[in-house]
């Protein structure tokens, strides 16, 4: 494996606020070196920047693959080269399998061929409850030994508060971090989209707003009593956001994730019945898209997390009630979270907290970080180039993308793990 200088690039280390341009040198699966004047090894491929950026690679906290299980959906394989054509370095895949992984059998499986692809780096997840059923504790403990990086249900809230508090009583004994899909099943039971005048018009079931901060209010309750960490999936809602707020300023160990489309997109999009804008949650209201902006910006939401959930096309290509929830997102997120650059919301280096650095400590991850002796986990890209999104376009197997059509700014032009480059733009 040669050693790798990048020159004249853009650094930006969102761990150090470092934001200056320079040359980085990799060598060995490491970062070895940054700065003005470094001795390069004659063997040293020379990568010239052009000012472009230079980051820690992204890590993604929530990805579902469809191995094993749907392999018809999308393969460890596929996914893990659609997130490396992401800028992706780390992904942390949820339990939902089939089989579920709530032994370490199935923890050790995901991670042997996550090894054999060597590629992006796969941290799976462990379900908090048995086949997700919502009744009864896994081997919680047995499960972080064996490598589970944190503790979920996946896409099903766990509804029974007695087995939540148990959960919760227990992670705080052993420091897990515990993750939540806040919606209240019974209120949300049915629903295909938001509820509201646009699913009247178009005689869908609606799911409520209130569905997501009931739940969130409930636990976070219950991590009062404990002292838990927890953690919101996905939050969506004004009202949610405000709550996850008020249990910050309290003190309580609270993270919150959002979506790169429930921060770019509102429930217009499921105007013509566009099943591909069908996700969980659903999208909302423009003024709750506005609020997820605000809480990226003040704090309030820690993560931006692409929850890819790929689908063939006979599980969207279906009347909108039928069709199944979840978009890809993985190799789209950066651009679409560079939005928020473009539209003076947040700085660059404030976007790669929330894309690298803060996942990856919530996670317990050694990434995030763009310093000497670091893994060189990286991604370079130039965050004004211009492209189209399209279905034809994307590495992942499933094409169900939200974003079909449009125009975005920002192009990952490398992807490199432990010093091998996994991805090259040849555009």
């Amino acid at each position: 494996m040669r050693p790798v200088l990048f020159q004249n690039v853009r650094l930006l280390d969102p761990a150090s606020g470092r934001d200056e341009t320079g040359h980085l040198l990799a060598a060995g699966g490491r970062i070895r070196a940054m700065g003005d004047l470094l001795e390069v090894p004659e063997d040293a491929e020379l990568v010239e920047g052009e000012g472009a950026c230079l980051a820690p690679g992204l890590v993604d906290m929530r990805v579902q693959f469809g191995e094993p299980g749907s392999e018809h959906k999308e393969r460890l394989e596929s996914g893990i080269r659609a997130a490396a054509a992401g800028g992706v370095t780390s992904v942390a895949v949820l339990p939902n399998t089939a089989p579920v992984i709530d032994d370490p059998a199935m923890l050790e499986f995901v991670a042997r061929r996550a090894r054999q692809l060597k590629s992006v780096k796969v941290y799976p997840y462990a379900a908090l409850t048995k086949r997700l059923e919502g009744r009864e504790l896994a081997e919680l403990a047995l499960l972080k030994e064996a490598g589970a990086v944190a503790f979920t249900d996946a896409d099903r809230a766990l509804a029974d508060a007695r087995v939540m508090l148990r959960a919760l009583a227990y992670a705080t004994a052993q420091d897990l971090l515990v993750v939540q899909h806040p919606e209240e099943p019974r209120l949300a039971e049915g629903g295909v989209m938001n509820d509201g005048a646009i699913a009247t018009r178009l005689g869908l079931k609606g799911i409520p707003a209130m569905a997501e901060v009931m739940m969130i209010e409930r636990d976070l309750r219950l991590v009062e009593a404990t002292g838990a960490r927890y953690h919101v999936a996905h939050i969506s809602t004004a009202a949610a956001i405000e709550a996850v707020r008020r249990a910050k300023a309290k003190g309580l160990r609270v993270t919150a994730e959002t979506t790169p489309h429930h921060l770019a997109l509102n429930e217009l999009e499921v105007e013509g019945y566009r099943t591909f804008a069908k996700v969980s949650p659903p999208l909302r209201s423009e003024a709750d898209r506005a609020a997820v902006v605000e809480g990226l910006v003040d704090g309030t939401i820690d993560v931006i997390a692409s929850d890819h959930c790929p689908q063939d096309q006979d599980s969207k290509r279906l009347p909108f009630a039928q069709a199944e929830f979840g978009v890809v997102g993985v190799e789209t997120m950066l651009p679409v979270a560079l939005r928020l650059v473009h539209e003076g919301h947040l700085s660059l280096l404030e976007l790669m907290r929330k894309l690298s650095l803060n996942p990856a400590r919530l996670l317990g991850l050694d990434a995030g970080r763009l310093q000497e002796g670091a893994a060189a986990d990286l991604v370079l890209f130039d965050p004004e180039r211009p492209w189209k999104i399209t279905e034809e376009g994307l590495t992942s197997l499933a094409k169900n993308t939200a974003f079909e059509g449009r125009l975005v700014q920002g192009r990952v032009l490398m992807t490199m793990v432990d010093g091998r480059v996994v991805h090259r733009f040849s555009g």
